[in-house]
């Protein structure tokens, strides 16, 4: 029998790896999460240094295996945020991403070096279509060109990806020569990028046992997979991977990421667990940390879940045809295949109310996941005490929603202070707000709209006077009944760019403006970062190629 050896960690013999393709095989798949750095390629996404990092730490507290924190030579605030995150977290891997130029393999290795397991991802197109029209090279001159890249980031540190981008719409026999010779000159992980989500699961399921099959060095480097969900396949085209021996899936929280996403970690994670009987398979995954991250991802990106999503969305839980609740009542695994408490969601709610204390809601919020410093929790608590002024029961979602809307406060340029409107089906409508400068000046103006949230959005926009445009308003009820928190969503375009915001209140009016300030502040900052990069020289991120 051939030689057992762990083929996601690198291996210098010239022993072949056992693999039965026939039968689940044993053994631990590799969460690589790139939220930070594919997912926050979505449209309207834009992250600062700050909240990466607040990501980053609960991508930790989730226990994923490696943290791909950016793409540094992008711009200086994607390389400030990939080295706050590699001087901060010391147990994942902290993974800087670099196209196949020397400044950029160089420029990732400045940004991960102090991490206490740094790696470079280098990617480079495989298929045809974009070697020629986006590289302008011949497949010689690509495979020469990854080797000497490779080699370059390997010079660096021992821990080397390399993805050949676009390897399910690439000739096989190209794809095999690349990955042989990246693993000569020391590449630890191959990466196999479904970059536009076009393989089906057959398809793929050739491709990658083509791989272990033909390329001769395979066994020295651990076989990953990033696929995207342009038709929906992401997470079976990644299932089908690790069955047939890949051991690391690249994922993003919540799927996020460019055009319909990736494959969703939740989803592979909790496939993985609730099916051990078909893949045989664990992962080193904190379950129970799964809701929480959603919602942190969720809170910071402003995309919301939407209620069907699977493992993470509003009704993953819930039932409400007759039969279903009349077996659940009777046994729950009549319904459920999974325990909802398995990823982070409260079989039951505590309630709080306006006489619970300080106590009590800070370890309610401990249980939800939640760790605030003293300013922000007692910010988290007067609030809390306002709701439960107007709300006679406070459940889980309601703190959810209002420690939510408190960090998001945290990254404000201006602040929203006070609103007031006045409306009525024979009245003006007329808004008054106050907000708060980035120096601490006090700004205040007045206006009338069409109704009352146009009015508040006219009076915002005559204070901070940057031009854009309102393309998305929506509007969700966090709970039922009338006194239910409000959430709203918004994207506003300017300069081409989208950016979105998130806001909750009781009062409708009051939640659409601090959805709004929450989309001008990522506008303003996203405006500074982009000034910042245009001095230091590095160019607009447009003019680097899009990432596997």
């Amino acid at each position: 029998m051939d030689e057992e050896v762990d083929i996601c960690k690198p291996h210098t013999g010239d022993t072949p790896v056992h693999r039965d393709t026939t039968a689940p095989r044993g053994g631990t798949v590799l969460i690589f999460d790139t939220t930070l750095r594919d997912g926050e390629q979505a449209a309207g996404t834009s992250l600062t240094p700050q909240e990466k990092l607040t990501i980053a730490r609960q991508l930790d507290k989730l226990g994923v295996d490696i943290i791909e924190a950016g793409f540094p030579i992008s711009s200086p605030g994607d390389f400030e945020a990939v080295q706050l995150i590699a001087a901060e977290l010391r147990r994942p891997i902290v993974c800087g991403l670099a196209h196949c130029r020397p400044a950029a393999i160089d420029r990732a290795w400045e940004a991960v070096q102090g991490a206490a397991r740094p790696r470079i991802h280098v990617f480079l197109s495989a298929s045809d279509i974009q070697l020629a029209h986006m590289l302008k090279k011949s497949r010689q001159e690509a495979l020469e060109l990854a080797r000497e890249m490779v080699a370059r980031a390997k010079s660096y540190t021992e821990d080397v990806e390399f993805s050949p981008m676009d390897a399910t719409r690439a000739d096989t026999e190209f794809v095999h020569q690349l990955l042989e010779a990246v693993i000569d000159v020391g590449a630890t992980t191959v990466n196999i990028a479904d970059t536009v989500g076009y393989s089906t699961v057959n398809e793929f399921a050739e491709l990658i046992r083509g791989i272990f099959d033909k390329v001769p060095n395979i066994h020295r480097a651990c076989v990953s997979v990033h696929c995207h969900d342009d038709l929906g396949l992401a997470v079976a085209n990644s299932l089908e991977a690790v069955r047939l021996g890949a051991r690391q899936i690249e994922c993003t929280i919540n799927g996020i990421g460019e055009r319909a996403g990736n494959a969703a970690l939740e989803e592979v994670v909790m496939a993985l667990r609730t099916r051990s009987d078909v893949f045989g398979l664990t992962t080193n995954i904190d379950t129970t940390q799964i809701f929480q991250t959603s919602r942190v991802v969720s809170d910071l990106t402003g995309f919301m879940v939407q209620a069907n999503k699977a493992i993470v969305g509003a009704n993953a839980f819930r039932h409400q045809s007759g039969i279903h609740q009349d077996g659940m009542v009777k046994e729950s695994s009549t319904y459920e295949i999974m325990d909802p408490r398995s990823v982070g969601i409260s079989a039951s709610s505590l309630v709080l109310g306006k006489l619970s204390g300080k106590h009590a809601f800070r370890e309610r919020l401990a249980e939800l996941g939640f760790t605030l410093n003293e300013e922000s929790l007692s910010h988290a608590f007067r609030a809390f005490k306002d709701l439960a002024d107007k709300k006679r029961e406070i459940a889980d979602r309601d703190l959810v929603s209002l420690v939510s809307e408190e960090l998001r406060q945290e990254t404000q340029v201006y602040k929203l202070d006070h609103v007031d409107v006045s409306c009525g089906d024979h009245s003006l409508h007329s808004a008054a707000v106050r907000l708060i400068g980035p120096d601490g000046t006090v700004l205040s103006d007045a206006a009338i709209g069409t109704g009352p949230v146009d009015a508040v959005y006219k009076v915002i926009n005559r204070i901070v006077g940057i031009p854009n445009t309102l393309v998305e308003f929506t509007i969700n009820a966090n709970t039922e009944g009338f006194d239910a928190i409000g959430e709203v969503l918004i994207r506003i375009e300017s300069d081409g760019g989208l950016y979105t915001g998130r806001g909750a209140s009781t009062d409708i009016v009051v939640a659409s403006a601090k959805a709004y300030m929450n989309a001008l502040n990522r506008l303003i900052l996203s405006r500074q970062q982009k000034e910042e990069s245009d001095t230091a020289g590095e160019g607009a991120s447009k003019s680097v190629p899009e990432a596997a």
